[in-house]
């Protein structure tokens, strides 16, 4: 730490001097990009010249709008393969950086008891058609690199798929199975029509990289993640979709090993207007992190410039502060690519100001300033779940250390616009408290021997929820180098205790849950104390 008091005059000139002269290298910081982005303002056009050409270590594939572009501008601004061509291409392009969407895997065989949207039923189907169909699909196609198919034809839950047990299109030797016996079975030939569209594509092409859209351990499920615990999401495999799973129930199977990497599909089904739509961010990093958790293959999520049309007719844009941060965010969470997706009707129907996929290119240029952090060996720093974060909606950072550097991203999604927020980022001895504004998303790398950060163990944060509480107050305490001990007490609304109790702060997030004694409902102040701070939350309590 450093001591003003101690220096003489002609040294603190000195350092003053130096401060104002090099305030990131005084901290061994490094923030800016030397480019400030200027959105396009006309409709139906993304300005690729204004970029500075930039790389990232990463799958980036550009599925999206060209509007005329023939220069193959997106591969110049770190994306990585182009999915949607325009001009000589996909004939002109390297093989390695083409990829492709293959729509219709289940559904251009005719008219199938697989391809019937209602029934979606592995029997009955006309196996040679289909492989006809898919060998036709392998011999017209270019030779690609990465090849994502759009199957979308299973019943997702067990209560739809018994559902068919009364319905006379499903052969009789089937409905006569017993609930247990017919799951199974129809999970079993489910899995194996889905990976013999695969089998038959790596026949022609056995060295494609595939994928399957949305078909991952843990599926999109936006309205019930804070229903069960973090540990509960990556513990429990009735969490996990039977499309991943083997005969006996666990991770793996015919067609989960087919897949070379996962694609989950979080798009944003809410603007953010929408009290629910403020959890993008959590949303975004849940999907990659769940399925990470239950997987060793590469996540490389679909994200999707727009809210999504099955709350919003109108599929308006994100916000711009939504799209930067979709761009940076998910290879903190462990992601190693991106697949930019846009509905290929959209671009010719409608005049629009694409302003926001500018926002997201610009958050992959800022990115690219630090990408090699993101090369070679380097340690993932999450220091709270997306799903606690989802509950808490609190401010959500991650780092990436390599050697002794760290870099942080941080944002509070739930902050007004001009609001301040701080926050302490840490890693093991090292921390740092950071400012945000609004919806900022802050993006910086610290040098870990910075000796301007103490070692000292300390209380940085508290949450409390859920609010109203009846019997039990559910507690995070964020610690910082170490076990602080915490003082905690309840306070009723005329400042009388109610109830005390001693709790430690680890390194990191301790969750502790506080058995409330009987209490009238009405407003309670939970006061956690420590050597360096105190910290009040209000509690609601409703008998």
């Amino acid at each position: 730490m450093i001591h003003f008091r101690k220096m003489r005059v002609s040294t603190f000139a000195a350092f003053f001097i130096m401060l104002m002269k090099y305030p990131c290298t005084l901290f061994a910081q490094d923030c800016e990009t030397g480019f400030v982005l200027t959105p396009v303002s006309s409709n139906n056009q993304i300005e690729w010249s204004k970029f500075p050409e930039f790389s990232l270590p990463f799958k980036i594939i550009y599925n999206a709008p060209r509007f005329g572009d023939t220069q193959s501008q997106p591969l110049k601004h770190g994306f990585s393969h182009l999915a949607t061509y325009s001009g000589n291409e996909p004939g002109s392009l390297n093989p390695a950086n083409r990829a492709m969407i293959w729509y219709g895997v289940a559904t251009s065989s005719g008219n199938q008891p697989w391809a019937d949207n209602v029934l979606r039923s592995p029997w009955g189907n006309d196996t040679a058609a289909y492989r006809n169909y898919w060998d036709h699909y392998a011999a017209t196609v270019p030779d690609a690199d990465i090849v994502c198919l759009d199957i979308e034809r299973m019943q997702r839950e067990d209560r739809d798929i018994l559902a068919l047990k009364t319905n006379n299109q499903i052969p009789q030797q089937y409905r006569s199975l017993s609930d247990a016996d017919f799951l199974f079975t129809y999970k079993k030939d489910m899995r194996w029509w889905y990976s013999e569209s695969i089998k038959r594509l790596k026949m022609k092409f056995p060295n494609v990289q595939v994928s399957s859209y949305s078909d991952v351990p843990v599926r999109n499920t936006w309205l019930n993640i804070t229903s069960n615990s973090w540990q509960d999401w990556t513990t429990n495999l009735a969490r996990t979709h039977y499309l991943a799973q083997d005969d006996a129930g666990k991770i793996g199977g015919s067609f989960y090993n087919a897949l070379d990497f996962l694609t989950p599909s979080p798009y944003y089904y809410y603007g953010y207007d929408h009290p629910i739509g403020k959890d993008y961010l959590s949303y975004l990093l849940f999907n990659i992190e769940a399925n990470r958790a239950w997987s060793d293959k590469p996540v490389i999520p679909f994200v999707w410039m727009r809210v999504h049309d099955s709350y919003d007719p109108d599929t308006p844009f994100i916000s711009s502060f939504m799209a930067e941060a979709t761009a940076i965010f998910p290879f903190f969470s462990g992601a190693k690519g991106l697949w930019l997706w846009e509905n290929p009707f959209f671009p010719g129907t409608r005049q629009e100001n694409y302003a926001p996929y500018e926002h997201f290119i610009y958050g992959l240029y800022r990115l690219s300033a630090f990408k090699d952090m993101f090369e070679g060996d380097y340690e993932l720093v999450i220091p709270q779940s997306a799903r606690d974060h989802m509950e808490l909606q609190n401010p959500v950072w991650r780092g990436v250390v390599k050697e002794n550097n760290i870099l942080i991203a941080a944002q509070n999604p739930y902050a007004a616009d001009n609001e301040q927020t701080e926050i302490t980022v840490y890693y093991k001895n090292w921390y740092k408290t950071i400012s945000l504004k609004g919806k900022q998303v802050f993006l910086c790398k610290f040098d870990l021997n910075d000796t301007v950060n103490g070692t000292e163990p300390f209380l940085s944060d508290v949450n409390v929820y859920a609010n109203p509480v009846q019997y039990e107050l559910n507690v995070v305490l964020t610690g910082i180098n170490g076990v602080t001990d915490v003082y905690f007490s309840l306070l009723n609304k005329n400042g009388q205790t109610v109830l005390q109790k001693n709790l430690k702060a680890v390194n990191g997030q301790t969750k502790d849950v506080i058995n409330l004694p009987k209490l009238s409902s009405g407003i309670y102040f939970a006061r956690f104390t420590s050597h360096t701070k105190t910290i009040i939350k209000k509690v609601i309590v409703h008998q």
